[in-house]
């Protein structure tokens, strides 16, 4: 790769491959957000799927071409691209023949973040973007005018003109970004403060994973680690200072009243206590479920951690809109089947958001898209057991085939063997091999009381999916 000084990075143009990706759309715009010329390509784009996602990114000032290789016509541009992408994707060669500097989104993002003067980097498996996209919001409340990266819309910083924020460019050198651990750039960024969520299984070993987030813990300046998460707290005692969070851990800096947590089908809520002053605070959140207690104690060690005081962080939160695909719910039918779609794609995601429906009285029809054949190999029985254990009786599970836009990726393990677990495991599940098919039979199971909640991930019409679902219910 030829190396770019920092000092001139930005001078130069960009062209992104898959600039649709929920992890390249916000980091073009970033780019674009500090004045750098960008341009990209993306396969769903000439697949016509998303249209007005495309048309809203060309009327950012972003060019988007073919994916033919057109867009690729200087040596001074910088390909940004995944790093498992083929040389002979058209841009890759052209780039390639041009000798032109490439870098992947980690690397280009890592460059960014380590410039910044402020840094907050959340990591962990499950509920990174939710947590980014809080500490965010706290620190536009406080003022700070933060830069986030994140890999979900933002709906706090979303208006007519902008209904993609899943990024926001501040010019007061905060910058906050989920770092993602799935293909160990975890490892490029070194944060003014790190957030360890939770470590379970997900693309990597438990023992990768525990090498990772260490590391990534013992690289910040200030730690704040969920003290309720066994390896987190194990790995958080490399911290150099550190600030623990936790519901139940009763020596967590900062947790919660025992028996003060009230919840319903839309919001929690809580008294906070900072056990380091012997204070507590009210703690209300306008969404559900345990996890996003959690999340919010995240956010709020995060962003204590950074310097914002603990009663403002805590009062910000109860403003917090939350993320689009994140526990969003689109809506109740006028039959009374309510429709929910959520990112949920791993074992701890996927528990978080069954934990939240089950909280509640009435069915739930979960209907699973898996986002890869890869991922099944990897996590197929966790997922089953997960859909086992957390549904009962009167519950369905309905999957169909791994979304699958192309590629050379092994297929001979498909959803067939995951339903098959899941009824091993003494739950109820059905396999239908294409999405239309799965909406046509949750449309004849679906009863008054029902929660039907659409889940998987890497595929931004599953939104669209449970629209429509949702008018024909």
């Amino acid at each position: 790769m030829i190396a770019i000084p920092d000092e001139t990075l930005l001078t130069h143009p960009f062209f992104f491959v898959g600039i649709g990706g929920s992890g390249m759309l916000p980091l073009a715009m970033i780019l674009r957000g500090m004045g750098a010329e960008v341009a990209g390509s993306d396969r769903s784009f000439d697949q016509g799927r998303t249209p007005e996602k495309f048309a809203w990114l060309q009327s950012q000032g972003i060019v988007l071409h073919p994916q033919d290789g057109s867009g690729v016509v200087s040596p001074r541009q910088v390909l940004v691209a995944s790093a498992a992408i083929e040389d002979s994707v058209p841009e890759v060669a052209r780039a390639i023949a041009l000798d032109c500097p490439r870098l992947t989104r980690a690397e280009l993002l890592s460059r960014l973040f380590n410039a910044a003067p402020h840094s907050i980097a959340v990591g962990g498996t499950s509920g990174k973007s939710t947590v980014t996209g809080m500490i965010g919001w706290i620190l536009e409340c406080d003022d700070r005018d933060p830069t986030i990266m994140n890999g979900a819309v933002m709906k706090n910083f979303t208006d007519a003109a902008n209904p993609f924020a899943s990024a926001r460019v501040g010019y007061h050198g905060t910058f906050v970004a989920e770092v993602d651990e799935s293909d160990g750039s975890i490892d490029l960024y070194n944060p003014g403060v790190s957030v360890l969520l939770n470590v379970s299984l997900d693309h990597k070993s438990i023992e990768e994973l525990r090498r990772l987030f260490g590391d990534f813990v013992a690289r910040g300046g200030t730690a704040a680690v969920n003290w309720d998460d066994e390896d987190a707290r194990f790995l958080g005692e490399r911290a150099k200072k550190r600030i623990s969070f936790a519901i139940d851990h009763p020596r967590a800096d900062i947790g919660i009243e025992p028996g003060t947590i009230r919840q319903d089908a839309r919001s929690i809520s809580a008294i906070l206590v900072d056990r380091r002053t012997d204070t507590a605070h009210s703690l209300r959140l306008p969404m559900p479920g345990l996890h996003n207690l959690s999340n919010a104690l995240a956010a709020i060690a995060g962003a204590v951690a950074a310097g914002v005081e603990l009663h403002d962080a805590s009062t910000a939160l109860s403003g917090f809109k939350g993320l689009a695909r994140r526990f969003d719910i689109v809506g109740t039918s006028t039959k009374g089947v309510t429709v929910i779609d959520d990112f949920g794609h791993n074992p701890e995601k996927c528990r978080a958001t069954l934990r939240t429906l089950k909280g509640q009285p009435g069915r739930v029809i979960a209907f699973f898209q898996p986002h890869g054949y890869g991922p099944l190999r990897q996590m197929g029985r966790e997922l089953a057991q997960t859909f086992a254990r957390e549904l009962g009786p009167d519950d369905v599970t309905i999957m169909c085939d791994p979304v699958y836009f192309g590629g050379t990726t092994d297929r001979t393990e498909g959803t067939e063997r995951i339903v098959s677990l899941i009824r091993d495991h003494g739950g109820n599940a059905e396999h239908l091999p294409t999405r239309e098919a799965c909406g046509d039979r949750i449309v004849e199971l679906s009863q008054p009381g029902d929660r039907v909640v659409i889940m998987g991930a890497r595929d931004d019409t599953l939104s669209q999916f449970a629209k429509d679902l949702l008018s024909r219910l």
